[in-house]
């Protein structure tokens, strides 16, 4: 039996578990767990809820990164993947001699750590909580276990498409794939039940937080993580919102409506973990490493809005000093120092990236973007017209970076500053065009399209360094523009212009859950296992 480790934290100290689970698949569900040694039983451990908060650590410090502080893990989970496809990242490292995943060469031992990390450090403990009996016991509990189960786990289905979900933890040999838009509305159902139990347990307990000692994103704040469910149920609503308007519609309603607890509206309400010893990975990754920089189409835009971010999101290139220099995607990166020297995420300038900077999940700029997404296309509770609620997303993004009223105001009048030509000044075959056209200015005369364009650009700017989200949300509506990959290694899976839309499933669910497996592909339609599939919610 393959083990997982979970790890129950105490105020003085950290209680290691081991617990079984079947066979070698990551997936395959636990059934049986071994004897704790550390002389502490459930029942000594019950009066202050540390029997099942225990738990909440590390599911709250795996939902990307890992819990054990382990970069190597966040590189292949997020940062080799969604912040590169994003447009965020680009690292300066010609991994595997360039055939890697920047390239499009899609290497399997890199794609199973967002699968695997996310049952083992995620699904498994949420199981455990719920078999110590949390929806009974603690139910305020189970209802931010729930929170956090569906923050995690669409970012899992947003990566590969069907997974195990429903049937995770219910025991047998074999871990069965739900299809994508079932796994969303189990979504839907999970995010109602715990903002439900959540607003119930508030009021009829005014002013406790059992939950504080355990808490790394809201210190025991009940009422935040109320605005955290409602601001995910908004996020996922507009992610269907192409494949399903109906229920897109019904969902954000519901996650606007002003009874059930409100959204994010202010950068105290972002979604951050931090606490308990968790590094910021990106840390490490830069300054041990030295495996990150900009991504071109990030120079694109925020070099040509001169955008007051800038400075906060990345440093000045120290080989071309004066400038912000990015890598394109898929360029035949040398080996070091080749492009060391290009533009990295702000760790030495102004130093956003410290050891100690939390791991942002969800900002309250995003839900504004998302508002104003629901009000163009004419949702109810959006709170405001397309233009206002646009204007109120990039003044919230530009308060959480600090940028003074006088600014915001200039920059959201600028109708002229637009996206920058791409020049490599290390090989003029990495040159490319600006893909966006767009001022920042509203313009209330524009089209549909051209509205949703602007929205969604801005919203990619301000969830910087998300870059799983941004990637979604580029998938999703092809904005904003971004510059495609320069060599596809792909083997014609994937089309440049189109660009990756997932990730393959592990070669081990093949070894270890084979039938499943295969069913899941079915789910995935015509195109088959492989990176130029569109999921479910990736309509055309």
């Amino acid at each position: 039996m393959k083990k997982i480790r979970f790890k129950l934290y105490t105020p003085l100290a950290v209680i290691t578990l081991m617990m079984a689970m079947l066979s070698s698949s990551c997936t395959k569900n636990f059934e049986e767990y071994n004897t704790d040694n550390t002389g502490l039983t459930d029942d000594m451990l019950v009066p202050d809820f540390m029997y099942i908060g225990g738990f909440f650590p590390q599911i709250q410090s795996s939902i990307y990164f890992n819990f054990g502080n382990t970069t190597g893990d966040y590189q292949l989970q997020q940062n080799l993947m969604g912040d590169v496809y994003s447009g965020y990242m680009m690292p300066p490292n010609n991994f595997r001699g360039n055939i890697n995943n920047m390239t499009y060469s899609l290497v399997d031992g890199w794609n199973q750590s967002a699968f695997n990390l996310a049952y083992v450090n995620v699904m498994a403990p949420i199981a455990e909580v719920r078999r110590r009996g949390a929806p009974q016991a603690a139910p305020e509990f189970w209802a931010i276990a729930l929170i956090l189960k569906v923050e995690a786990m669409h970012r899992v289905t947003d990566i590969y498409g069907p997974i195990p979900y429903s049937s995770f933890g219910s025991g047998g040999t074999s871990s069965s794939y739900d299809k994508q838009e079932d796994v969303y509305k189990r979504f839907f159902l999970e995010l109602d039940s715990a903002v439900n139990s959540l607003n119930k347990y508030v009021a009829e307990h005014p002013g406790v937080n059992l939950f504080s000692k355990f808490d790394m994103l809201y210190a025991g704040d009940y009422k935040q993580w109320i605005k955290f469910g409602n601001s995910l149920r908004l996020r996922l609503a507009m992610r269907v919102s192409k494949v399903n308007r109906a229920m897109a519609k019904a969902e954000a309603e519901k996650a606007l409506d002003p009874s059930r607890g409100g959204v994010m509206e202010i950068p105290k309400d972002n979604a951050n973990v931090s606490g308990f010893g968790l590094k910021h990975p990106l840390y490490t990754i830069l300054t041990a490493w030295t495996d990150n920089a900009m991504n071109a189409s990030m120079e694109s835009y925020l070099v040509g809005y001169k955008d007051p971010r800038l400075p906060k999101y990345y440093d000045h290139s120290t080989k071309y000093p004066g400038t912000y220099k990015g890598i394109r995607i898929g360029s035949l990166v040398t080996s070091k120092p080749g492009y060391t020297g290009y533009s990295i995420p702000a760790v030495n300038e102004t130093k956003t990236f410290r050891n100690n900077t939390p791991i942002q999940l969800m900002t309250a700029a995003e839900v504004w973007f998302l508002r104003a997404e629901a009000s163009l296309y004419s949702f109810a509770n959006a709170g405001g017209t397309p233009a206002e609620l646009y204007e109120k997303g990039v003044r919230t993004s530009l308060n959480q970076w600090d940028v003074d009223p006088l600014t915001q105001t200039s920059y959201l009048a600028d109708n002229t500053s637009k996206p920058i030509d791409y020049v490599d000044p290390q090989n003029k075959d990495n040159n490319i065009a600006a893909m966006g056209k767009l001022s920042i200015k509203w313009d209330d005369a524009a089209s549909e399209a051209v509205k949703l364009e602007r929205i969604i650009t801005q919203k990619w700017i301000a969830i910087y360094p998300e870059g799983q989200e941004a990637w979604s949300e580029y998938r999703r509506t092809g904005y904003p523009k971004l510059f495609p990959v320069v060599n596809n290694m792909s083997g014609g899976t994937i089309n440049s212009d189109v660009q990756i839309r997932r990730i393959p499933f592990p070669s081990s669910e093949y070894t270890a859950n084979k039938a499943e497996v295969e069913k899941a592909v079915q789910l995935l339609g015509t195109g088959g296992d492989n990176g130029g599939t569109r999921l479910w919610w990736d309509k055309p």
